[in-house]
């Protein structure tokens, strides 16, 4: 699209992006024989993301830093790899309550749904991962495969279908929370990118620019983030996941998609009566 259609589509002046792509390299468009700026769509979710981080308060070079980061290839990122296959994928601000809510409901429905599922969780780490441990064993107990990420200090022996694989200190993942449910007849994945914070923030106060989906061709797109992660870790690990894929993935039905945009203003509602809360106290 034009850069005009990019400042319709994320709400960003088209002479800012011209101002960004100057100083700071982006966005990043290709260019046609007559010169004119061409962007696709990843292009268009890392504006949006840069403009909602703006929004928030960050300086605009911490935000579009943060956007590349989050935008590493989608064999890195579960966060990118979901707006990857989605660029009209709607982003939602949450703290830290709000997003174990709604990872809280995605698992019950897994539990109550999902027929030997794949279930892949990114918890940064380590201790908040043995915090959710009870809940995760209870999640593998029916599951096909399991496996959670995190800074621990070496892979955990896998106890009934459950695997404990340690992320590299580099990987973008170490910034991420995330489930993800593939199974046939129930997907769902969500993913929050930790937003920074002040030094010495309270661990409740902590915020995540969060997307989740129910569509399953996401949700596979998700999963093969996690095997990639584990193609370099352990290889043997990374093809038992891939062979415990159920065949396609298929796409979102119209209703479904209704019923995940209106849970999304739900959570909106929720999120913002909990913040004017904690400002009346």
């Amino acid at each position: 699209m034009s850069i005009g259609e990019l400042s319709e589509r994320t709400g960003v002046a088209a002479a800012t992006l011209r101002s960004w792509e100057h100083r700071y390299g982006f966005p990043v468009p290709t260019r046609q024989g007559g010169g004119h700026r061409r962007y696709d769509a990843r292009q268009v979710a890392l504006v949006a993301l840069v403009a909602r981080l703006r929004r928030s308060g960050l300086p605009v070079l911490s935000a579009i830093t943060t956007a590349r980061e989050s935008a590493v290839r989608p064999a890195r990122s579960f966060f990118a790899a979901l707006r990857e296959a989605d660029a009209g994928l709607r982003s939602h601000t949450l703290g830290k309550p709000a997003l174990n809510a709604v990872t809280s409901a995605i698992e019950d429905e897994c539990l109550a749904q999902a027929r030997r599922p794949v279930l892949i969780g990114a918890f940064q780490r380590a201790r908040y991962f043995r915090q959710s441990e009870a809940r995760w064993r209870e999640l593998a107990r029916t599951a096909e495969r399991s496996v959670v990420f995190a800074d621990f200090d070496a892979p955990g022996a896998p106890v009934a279908h459950l695997a404990e694989v340690p992320l590299p200190a580099d990987s973008p993942v170490r910034r991420e929370w995330v489930l993800v449910c593939d199974a046939p007849g129930f997907s769902a994945c969500v993913a929050g990118w930790e937003l920074p914070a002040p030094p010495g923030s309270a661990d409740r106060d902590r915020r995540f620019e969060t997307v989740w989906t129910l569509d399953p061709g996401s949700v596979r797109a998700a999963t093969k983030v996690g095997i990639a992660l584990l193609q370099k870790s352990d290889p043997g690990l990374a093809a038992a996941l891939a062979a415990s894929l159920s065949p396609g993935s298929g796409s979102a039905s119209p209703e479904l998609q209704r019923a995940t945009a209106l849970f999304g203003r739900i959570v909106d509602y929720a999120q913002g009566a909990s913040e004017r809360r904690g400002l009346a106290s």
